[in-house]
């Protein structure tokens, strides 16, 4: 890393966090009542001091609850994708590719053609997810190491294995195929707080691990060779970030459904602008995803 893309971080790290704040604000007031950034904080700032007005509930019930989802699905995408570009020395990793979307896919098109209740219908996703993530490790293992080429080719082979399932769930029940595709496109739509609630536990661990794996990612930059000349654990640093990517991003596809730019283009434009350290590029991916996600999808989401 640079001296002049090592001081660019911090100049950086603060226009996406005013960016994030400005697009929130704008996003808030994007609906069929349209509001003001002025009115939008007003409401912010009476609903923290404990006296909101009656006409605060369509921010604090409806459109706040949906910007938080954003921001934290957001961060988990792109600090999972920067990571993964990391561990398997690929550009072309992305959050996606260990078959945990074509798990979730799975998992909700199964609860949605077998009529369970809809709220059954993020835990499926989540439980196919993570299914996904366990059968893409343990096919890409070769012994006790977890080469990233095998890596690779198990979670095509995956991806490609449930996507042929839920297409035969969805002419088995063709009935339920609206439902299927709208999940699959992802929605923030139907995001309040119980479902937020429920996704930021995945978010924050695996978000966290990432974070704290950030020195040995950089040590995997170097190659395994060098990197176990090093006294670097590859395996056991390989499996570590695999995991924490695979559950901050199960836990985002089970609730919004497959968005898949985010992990894939935020770390390649923060890497332009930071480097390859790890920590800087795993941090500003997290301010990035969101960012990118608010100004890009938050806004055409049906006024509610």
């Amino acid at each position: 890393m640079t001296p002049a893309r090592a001081a660019a971080a911090l100049p950086l790290g603060a226009t996406l966090v005013l960016a994030l704040v400005a697009a929130g604000l704008l996003a808030i007031g994007v609906g069929s009542v349209a509001l003001s950034p002025a009115e939008v904080a007003g409401a912010l700032g009476r609903g923290l001091t404990g006296q909101p007005a009656e006409a605060d509930a369509i921010v604090w019930e409806l459109r706040l609850p949906r910007l938080l989802m954003a921001l934290v699905v957001g961060a988990a995408l792109g600090v999972s994708g920067a990571a993964l570009q990391s561990v398997f020395r690929n550009p072309l990793a992305d959050p996606y590719l260990l078959g945990v979307a074509s798990g979730a896919g799975t998992g909700a098109t199964l609860a949605l053609t077998l009529g369970l209740a809809v709220g059954w219908v993020p835990l499926a996703a989540l439980g196919g997810a993570l299914a996904a993530a366990a059968l893409t490790l343990a096919l890409g293992r070769a012994g006790w190491r977890l080469p990233p080429t095998r890596l690779l080719l198990a979670g095509v082979v995956v991806s490609s294995l449930l996507g042929a399932v839920t297409t035969y769930l969805l002419l088995r029940g063709e009935d339920r195929a609206r439902q299927v595709l709208a999940y699959t496109l992802g929605d923030l739509s139907f995001s309040g707080w119980g479902e937020l609630s429920a996704v930021l536990p995945y978010a924050a661990l695996g978000t966290g691990a990432l974070l704290f794996l950030s020195r040995e990612l950089d040590v995997l930059q170097l190659g395994d060779e060098v990197a176990q000349s090093l006294g670097q654990p590859v395996a056991r640093v390989r499996l570590g970030a695999v995991v924490a990517a695979s559950m901050a991003t199960a836990g985002a596809v089970a609730y919004v459904g497959t968005i898949g730019f985010v992990g894939l283009v935020v770390p390649h434009l923060v890497r332009l602008l930071c480097g390859q350290r790890a920590l800087p590029l795993l941090a500003l991916s997290a301010l990035g995803g969101p960012c990118c996600w608010c100004w890009l999808t938050c806004w055409p989401v049906p006024p509610r």
